[in-house]
């Protein structure tokens, strides 16, 4: 089922002093989910997409703008009708019912033709929690189940109506680091079985890139890139989606160029065609930077972190936006640990240039 957003915006009244501008949670949101498709709607907290989540399952109505799941315009159809199943950040299971009964409970509001007898039900139920691996535990209570046993339960429930599309907001937030892997791995699996249309809200960059078909990058309620998570990553269309994306995070430096030339302070790092002279923010992947003596951008090594199969190299440069300036490489490379300084060659397809007053993207190609 192919969701259709159309010019979808949301505002909120405004709050505290009269005089107050009204909030825009969600600004002209436009965009086509593929069908059977799983898609990251990701940013940092207040961005707008859990708000876009509740309007697609109707728990928020849109000030202006559409919404069709087909070609069925669904804007002002309550939640109930709309054929969604939601997984919440808190599981919101029933304490005081099992397993079975949390995952049976939504199939118990079905009425005329849609209404199940109770063995049916039990069956239904017993075939879902299967496919999401609990069904040792059907006779459990919530309180007895582990983290990710409890967000398997939430999966389940929103799945045995067979709804037409998933929504998942922050589902893995209250989990361990290991188990946040774990459990991310299944809901991948578990949507490409299934074959639902799946909508998954995260602020973790991670989570997002690494089982999403395509993201989508939010800030301040605007789209800001939508695309395949690696494609995105290697080509970013602002600084803040350069900046958002990326673990360790990308480092920005203050530059110019200059007569075909890339500058850093006043080393030349690289050639530059089709770029005026101008000043541009420098972007530069951790994975970027080539320790070589031959290197023209020269940084005061701090320290280095051994990580197993690579090592980070910590260091400082007066150009650089941030304290420090953190690179990633392999642990294989002989580097001098006890070197006031190391230099750097940059690889051209992990260096971005930005404007510096728009911080868009400006198209370059390095020599």
């Amino acid at each position: 089922m192919k969701v259709i957003l159309q010019n979808l915006t949301k505002t909120f009244p405004p709050r505290g002093k009269k005089g107050a501008a009204p909030v825009t949670a969600v600004d002209n949101f436009t965009y086509e989910i593929p069908d059977g498709k799983l898609i990251g709607l990701l940013g940092p907290s207040g961005c707008g997409k859990s708000t876009t989540l509740s309007l697609i399952c109707g728990l928020q109505k849109p000030t202006s703008g559409k919404i069709f799941f087909g070609e069925d315009d669904v804007t002002e159809l309550p939640p109930e009708n709309r054929g969604v199943g939601m997984v919440f950040q808190n599981y919101a299971l029933y304490p005081h019912l099992t397993v079975l009964e949390n995952i049976i409970f939504p199939l118990e509001n079905l009425r005329g033709k849609e209404k199940m007898t109770k063995a049916e039900m039990t069956a239904k139920a017993k075939e879902i929690a299967a496919l999401v691996q609990i069904d040792s535990l059907l006779d459990r209570k919530p309180s007895e189940l582990s983290g990710g046993q409890q967000q398997r339960v939430a999966i389940a429930r929103a799945l045995v109506k067979v709804p037409r599309v998933l929504l998942l907001d922050e589902p893995l937030s209250n989990l361990d680091a290991r188990l946040r892997l774990q459990t991310r791995e299944e809901i991948r699996r578990i949507q490409r079985e299934t074959g639902i249309t799946t909508v998954f809200v995260t602020h973790d960059q991670d989570e997002a890139m690494s089982i999403s078909d395509q993201i989508v990058v939010m800030k301040a309620g605007v789209i800001q890139q939508i695309g395949e998570p690696q494609e995105v990553y290697n080509n970013p269309a602002n600084l803040f989606v350069a900046k958002f994306l990326g673990t360790p995070p990308i480092n920005v430096f203050h530059g110019n160029v200059s007569g075909g030339k890339l500058y850093i302070g006043d080393a030349a790092v690289m050639q530059t065609k089709g770029v005026d002279d101008r000043e541009v923010f420098i972007g530069i992947r951790p994975e970027g930077f080539i320790p070589t003596s031959e290197g023209a951008l020269i940084c005061a090594q701090k320290h280095m972190e051994v990580m197993g199969r690579d090592i980070s190299i910590i260091s400082t440069h007066p150009s650089c936006t941030a304290p420090t300036i953190r690179t990633i490489i392999s642990a294989e490379t002989d580097v001098n640990t006890l070197a006031e300084t190391v230099r750097y060659a940059l690889k051209p397809g992990k260096v971005f240039l930005f404007d510096r007053e728009t911080e868009v993207r400006i198209p370059c190609n390095f020599v």
